[in-house]
């Protein structure tokens, strides 16, 4: 049987479906704190060039899937920019920020959780983009076979993440930055830390590289591989590429 880290108690004592009022309520702070880290917005991109999405995305409809305040759906724009991008978030006062920015008309907002996607947005895609999403929800394996039922036949999906446990320098890089800047950090700005509790101890409950490449393959993906960052996020954080199946291929996995 597929197990999902968030079975596991949360070292914060925040429970996951507590995550998007946590977020509504770190919102108004969350890209000041975000910009801060060196290569944050760099690395979404570089996730989202690493799609490979074609003629700058023309006639290409993208799914940003777990949009936040708007930064990967910045990176998608920039990969793609002549794509229709729908952004979805489970977070209302994330998705106020996002939308204060300032968008060409092809993007597009939804408030609803993700695993609600099947009710609130038209499909299928032709790329679904994920960043920092997974991590946080509470049948991931579910919502992976949803966001394949939402691609086209050989479309890909890119998730951004972190992921440590792989590798024990990158852990302990981890629980030091977390611990000497992003939760002392969090508090001050915000007046409340258990966000960033929440962070340091959800990454380290998540699946290694290795471990998560295989739950892609078990959610029906082909073609599973995955990349790091430059930097001090370096083993930290990865992109996930996966690409639905064909008719065909589909088929003969499931049999």
């Amino acid at each position: 049987m597929t197990t999902s880290w968030s079975q596991s108690a949360n070292p914060a004592g925040l429970p996951r479906e507590a995550v998007p009022a946590a977020f509504d309520a770190g919102a108004f702070a969350y890209d000041r704190l975000v910009g801060a880290n060196p290569g944050y917005h760099r690395h979404l991109r570089l996730s989202a060039e690493r799609m490979r999405l074609p003629d700058e995305g023309r006639g290409l409809r993208l799914l940003d899937a777990g949009c936040g305040t708007g930064a990967s759906t910045a990176a998608l724009l920039a990969a793609a920019p002549r794509a229709d991008i729908v952004g979805i978030d489970a977070s209302g006062e994330m998705l106020e920020q996002a939308r204060a920015k300032r968008w060409p008309a092809s993007v597009q907002f939804i408030h609803a959780p993700v695993e609600e996607l099947a009710t609130a947005t038209d499909g299928p895609f032709d790329g679904v983009f994920a960043a920092y999403l997974i991590r946080n929800l509470a049948d991931p394996d579910a919502v992976l076979r949803e966001l394949r039922g939402r691609l086209r036949p050989g479309a890909t999906l890119a998730v951004h993440e972190y992921s440590v446990r792989d590798s024990r320098r990158a852990r302990a890089v981890w629980h030091a930055v977390c611990g000497a800047v992003i939760i002392p950090a969090g508090r001050v700005v915000t007046g409340d830390a258990s966000l960033y509790r929440y962070l340091r101890g959800s990454v380290a409950q998540f699946d290694g590289a290795e471990r998560f490449r295989r739950r892609l393959r078990e959610a029906g993906f082909a073609d599973v591989s995955s990349a790091t960052v430059p930097g001090w996020q370096h083993g930290i954080v990865h992109t996930f590429l996966a690409r639905r199946p064909r008719p065909a291929a589909e088929a003969e996995a499931t049999r």
